[in-house]
Formats: C-alpha cells, sequence, structure tokens
C-alpha cells in the first residue's frame, strides 16, 4: 500500500481492525482482537484479507499498517557516509528527540508542532481518511543513530490533496555534510513522483538560517503573517514559504 492511496474497505470489522492498528502504530494481535471484540475466528479472517490486499502487515506477534518503504539510499560525503531511508515505528523516541532538538535551537515551530503530534498519538506513520503523513530521516553510524529528517504532512481534503507541508532539519553536529540538501531534496523527489504540486513551510522571521536554506533550493516567500508569533515578549511576523513542483 503506498501512503497516498484511496482507502477502500468492503466490510465494516475490516475497516474497523485497520483504523486500530493504524492509529497505534504497532499493536499486539491479541490486544487488537480483545480491544474490537471479535471472534478469533473472524479476526482471522479479517486480518488475512487486509494483509493480503496490502493493508496491514505482520512482524512478529505484531501488526502494522503495510505502508510502502521506499528503498534506502547511501550517501558519503567528506568522509562521513549515511543512509537516508523511510522512517520505521522503532525510530519513533530517536527522531522526536532530533526534531525536538533542532526545533529548540532555531525557532522551528513548525517542526516543534511535528514532536507534540508525535509524542501525542505515539504513531510515526499514518495514513486514514483524514490526513496522511510520511518520514525519511538520515542515519548515520553503526547504531542507526538519526542525524535529521524530512517530513511530509499529506491532507486528504480533496480540495487541499494537490499540496503537502514539509518540515527538514538536522542536529548541529552533522552539518556541513550537505545531509540536509539531501533530505530536501529527497522529500520533493517523493512529493513530485507521487503527484503533488506544492509544498509549504513556515518559519518565524527570526530563523534566517532555514529561510537561507529553503530559498538556496528554489524556495520562495508567498506571505508574511505580521506579529504571527510572540517570542519572549516580542512579536514576529511568520515567514511562510512554499515551492512549485509543477514548473
Amino acid at each position: 500500500m503506498d501512503i497516498t492511496d484511496k482507502l477502500s474497505f468492503s466490510h465494516k470489522d475490516r475497516k474497523d481492525l485497520y483504523d486500530y492498528v493504524e492509529s497505534h502504530g504497532t499493536v499486539r494481535k491479541d490486544e487488537a482482537r480483545r480491544s474490537l471484540n471479535m471472534e478469533p475466528g473472524a479476526f482471522g479472517v479479517h486480518m488475512t484479507i487486509l494483509r493480503r490486499e496490502g493493508y496491514i502487515r505482520e512482524v512478529g506477534d505484531r501488526l502494522q499498517i503495510a505502508y510502502q518503504e521506499e528503498a534506502p539510499r547511501e550517501y558519503e560525503s567528506g568522509g562521513l557516509s549515511f543512509v537516508i531511508r523511510t522512517a520505521r515505528e522503532d525510530d519513533q523516541e530517536d527522531l522526536t528527540r532530533t526534531i525536538r532538538e533542532v526545533a529548540e535551537e532555531g525557532d522551528y515551530f513548525e517542526a516543534e508542532t511535528v514532536a507534540d503530534v508525535l509524542d501525542h498519538e505515539e504513531v510515526l506513520i499514518r495514513h486514514n481518511e483524514v490526513r496522511s503523513r510520511i518520514f525519511f530521516v538520515a542515519c548515520v553510524g553503526d547504531d542507526d543513530e538519526v542525524a535529521g529528517w524530512v517530513h511530509l504532512d499529506l491532507p486528504e481534503t480533496e480540495f487541499l490533496a494537490h499540496t503537502a507541508v514539509l518540515t527538514v532539519g538536522l542536529r548541529d553536529e552533522y552539518r556541513g555534510h550537505g545531509i540536509g540538501s539531501d533530505l530536501l531534496e529527497r522529500g520533493v523527489e517523493w512529493a513530485r513522483e507521487h503527484g503533488f504540486e506544492k509544498l509549504y513551510n513556515s518559519v518565524p522571521e527570526t530563523n534566517q538560517r532555514a529561510i537561507d536554506f529553503l530559498e538556496g533550493h528554489g524556495w520562495e516567500t508567498e506571505a508574511v503573517r505580521k506579529h504571527h508569533y510572540r517570542i519572549d515578549g516580542e512579536y514576529v511576523d511568520e515567514v511562510m514559504m512554499a515551492v512549485d513542483l509543477s514548473d
């Protein structure tokens, strides 16, 4: 299942099972069955059909939604090797910590909001009838440490379905190797390949590094919301940036 596929279920219980797994990220099979109050036989049938149709997958004794994982890409720059891959549910703690670290140092409130949502939902990848999201992470070292991320928030509403909100960030100690640019390019490439026409990102005017970074990759300022933020008692404008993928 691709994260942009339309969802369609021929039985209410199968939709309930998918929704339960989707909202929990990773869930034990027996927990899902008990929570949904399904008979073992019926649960087994619904799970088999959802697995066959590509909606869920089994990972040991647990269930996850079966989103399509992109092939990892290997890079090397200035003696540093890293991999950019689709994020997995077990990346959540490391990824959330990375997002908060980057957000706090540079007044990156869009990213801070993403971290808050991850903490609240305790799920990385989402794909439901209202909204979907996907992350790519840059990982370094033998322990697969998350150095940075690019995230795409994908509204399912028809009149916004051609757009997505992107956040991207990189921990300070890994800057200077082009990882941030590779992450951004990976997110933009994925969006273009999946038919998105426009990407958005918003930052406070005080985050000049982020503004310069996006402008350097072809993003433009579309609007400025005056005094949108209040930081340490001072009002700060929001710079609303976008890149047109249809050009």
